[in-house]
């Protein structure tokens, strides 16, 4: 009987290790998501910044041609498009090996929610 209550505590602290293994795993790849995606974001937007207050530079209207300033242009800013992504993403791929050397928890938001009794009229208990 007691080498069966001691399997079953070993077994009990094995399942909450292994739960709590996974859990930090979780959380762990959790934040590198929100991360990747806040650098991406942060990428794209400055981009978009570029493009709405120079864009100017290398845009063509309808039926206008293309002169070799606003080609040039249009090659620097793609020049610069690409440098700017290359260097998010390797942001991007750097979150990883640098949240390998932390212990990750996500606190989960927890709401306590006060309950108490109410009393029938006409229980004097």
């Amino acid at each position: 009987m007691d080498n069966e209550y001691a399997n079953l505590i070993r077994k009990h602290a094995e399942y909450k290790k292994i739960k709590e293994d996974k859990y930090v795993s979780e959380s762990k790849d959790r934040l590198s998501k929100i991360l990747k995606k806040k650098v991406e974001t942060t990428m794209i937007g400055a981009l978009s910044s570029i493009e709405s207050h120079f864009g100017f530079l290398w845009e063509v209207e309808k039926g206008e041609h293309v002169t070799p300033e606003k080609k040039t242009m249009y090659e620097i800013y793609q020049k610069v498009r690409e440098e700017v992504l290359n260097k998010g993403n390797t942001q991007a791929r750097n979150i990883d090996a640098e949240l390998s050397q932390y212990n990750v928890s996500w606190l989960k938001y927890q709401n306590n929610i006060p309950v108490r009794e109410i009393r029938k009229e006409g229980n004097n208990e």
